[in-house]
């Protein structure tokens, strides 16, 4: 019986090597033989025990690889053939459901009332080969899966994933327009991304803020078309944000970062009168003091949340990667083996003294 080497998860910081056996293939789904799949901050999240979970499970929601078996019914819905490389979406919509209907997928919650997606799922759930830490995905009916050129490194090519977020949290969402000033709060992978994207976008001044461990990243962020970026441990970001806008601020914020909960007030403080703010950084469940809700009032403010990707950013993601426009190699800082998945959780996290991760890929 042919059987895939996998990462199972079965509690908070509870790590173990396991193997499955392949399953049979129908007419419908398919099989993906991994060739790299992205670290997440979710995923550490998800380790860490701070992101609810259905242990035991598979993580990995980024996964690049190629059709290693597919159904004729897959294959013509798809558009792909056995053989041919493909970038997997993390989310499992049913298709049916109001929100799916309506074009908001990511809402879908017609597959047992909770969101469903790769990494995710318990492995309890039959084939279990549900998550990209493994060296075989299964390919659920309702998957949805992008083409990527076979000439991109697939530890590259995985960054279709972040650079999505940035397309749709940065740009698609805001509505950000040629000539717009963007801050983005936090040079992480997506904050990194969400320079592209507006970039790409028109963005007449994008500002990122950072913490002065984020040198580097602050450097690339300029790499790849920032104007200004801001240490906010040496400086006042919001004062700094107000002088680069002659106190009109910005037209839209974003925050991406994980766990800082005075980013959320220095938006809403950044951003100008009738300006938009997107939410994509997790706070681990915790309130945010000193928010004072009179001012979205006073300021007249959209605020919103941002939490998944849709086909129109992965698609724009992925023709920014095979164009070669950017740097992306300068971002993507290890490609570690399956063995080491613990290592790259902790060490995205910054929990590994004397090393700085950005973007990690496992690889089988």
């Amino acid at each position: 019986m042919a059987i895939a080497r996998a990462i199972v998860q079965d509690g908070p910081r509870r790590l173990r090597s396991a193997e499955f056996p392949l399953p049979d293939i129908g007419s419908e789904d398919a099989l993906l033989r991994v060739e790299a799949c992205g670290i997440c901050g979710t995923d550490y999240e998800q380790y860490a025990g701070t992101f609810p979970a259905p242990f035991p499970l598979i993580p990995g929601h980024e996964p690049v690889g190629v059709i290693e078996e597919i159904g004729e019914v897959a294959a013509k819905r798809w558009g792909v053939m056995r053989g041919e490389r493909v970038a997997v979406e993390a989310l499992l919509p049913c298709g049916h459901c109001p929100d799916c209907v309506a074009g908001r997928y990511g809402l879908c919650r017609g597959r047992g009332g909770l969101p469903s997606g790769y990494g995710f799922i318990s492995t309890k759930t039959p084939p279990s080969l549900w998550g990209g830490y493994a060296q075989y995905m299964y390919l659920d009916p309702h998957s949805l899966v992008h083409r990527v050129s076979p000439a991109i490194p697939a530890e590259l090519a995985v960054l279709f994933n972040p650079l999505g977020a940035g397309f749709r949290w940065a740009v698609s969402m805001p509505g950000t327009k040629v000539g717009d000033t963007v801050v983005v709060l936090g040079p992480g992978q997506r904050g990194l991304a969400s320079v592209i994207a507006c970039r790409e976008a028109g963005a007449g001044c994008v500002i990122v803020t950072g913490l002065a461990a984020d040198e580097r990243k602050l450097a690339l962020a300029r790499r790849f078309g920032a104007d200004h970026t801001i240490n906010v441990e040496a400086d006042n970001a919001v004062g700094r944000v107000r002088e680069i806008t002659d106190g009109r601020g910005a037209d839209v914020v974003v925050d991406v970062t994980a766990y800082a909960l005075d980013a959320v007030t220095q938006a809403v403080d950044m951003a100008r009168r009738g300006g938009i703010i997107v939410l994509g950084g997790i706070k681990g469940m915790k309130a945010v003091p000193n928010f004072l809700s009179d001012k979205v009032v006073i300021k007249e403010l959209t605020m919103m949340g941002a939490l998944g990707v849709d086909y129109p950013s992965y698609e724009a993601a992925i023709r920014v990667i095979e164009s070669g426009r950017y740097p992306l190699a300068e971002m993507h800082t290890h490609t570690l083996p399956l063995g080491e998945a613990e290592h790259g959780l902790r060490l995205l996290a910054r929990e590994v003294p004397g090393e700085e991760a950005i973007h990690i890929a496992l690889v089988p």
